[in-house]
């Protein structure tokens, strides 16, 4: 049996952090390794402990959620980081624009946080795996930004025809199923396309490909429309 997720859980409100805290350890692949008040806390907590998923709440004392996002993944951070790790920042707002800003650091999604016990815990697990954990329409929505986006890095260019085909198909927050559909191929293809493009282009998982694309105007391309 694999060992369970570990999460930390960072609130300023000690009540809700019980109540998150008994709904994760009542399922047996999942456990909390740590809690933390405020952001600060946080990266004191993270810098000395090795976790896989963090849920954030946005707005805290001291140091808010998206700025300790921000720091968590900086590059000294992630360098010293044996495991991958994954944030879920917390709101009571939908569409939030402290929660965008945490996607755009690095956050995995965002969750409300009068959402039931049962889907937060399927979101640490969706994160853990390397998926979102809102719908794309959302995070087209919480990314639409009026500004013109700066070009495209060098590394877009050495995509192939088919890697570049499957990246605007992802971009658009379509599955791995979906993509196979639209451009006719196996799941696992799909899988191994992804996988070097993210490679090439330094991102993390496909959260960070649809910051990226939509970052860099990229996000319009169609997928049905490479062979």
């Amino acid at each position: 049996m694999s060992a369970p997720i570990r999460v930390v859980l960072v609130d300023d409100q000690p009540l809700f952090r019980a109540g998150v805290a008994a709904a994760i350890e009542a399922q047996p692949d999942l456990t909390v390794v740590g809690q933390a008040g405020t952001g600060v806390e946080a990266l004191a907590l993270l810098d000395g402990l090795e976790a896989d998923v963090v849920l954030m709440d946005v707005r805290m004392p001291e140091m808010t959620g998206v700025e300790a996002t921000r720091r968590l993944f900086s590059p000294e951070r992630a360098a010293d980081r044996a495991t991958p790790l994954r944030v879920i920042v917390l709101t009571t707002f939908a569409l939030d624009e402290q929660a965008r800003a945490a996607i755009q650091y690095g956050a995995s999604g965002f969750l409300l946080k009068d959402t039931s016990p049962e889907f937060l815990c399927s979101a640490v697990r969706a994160v853990h795996g390397g998926s979102p954990v809102l719908a794309a329409g959302d995070l087209t929505a919480l990314l639409a930004e009026a500004a013109t986006p700066p070009a495209a890095p060098a590394s877009v260019a050495t995509l192939t025809e088919r890697e570049r085909a499957v990246f605007d198909a992802a971009a658009t927050g379509l599955s791995n199923a979906e993509i196979g559909t639209a451009l006719f191929l196996s799941e696992s293809t799909v899988k191994t396309h992804l996988s070097s493009v993210l490679g090439k282009l330094g991102l993390r998982d496909r959260v960070q490909l649809v910051v990226f694309a939509h970052r860099h105007g990229l996000a319009g391309g169609d997928a049905s429309a490479a062979t």
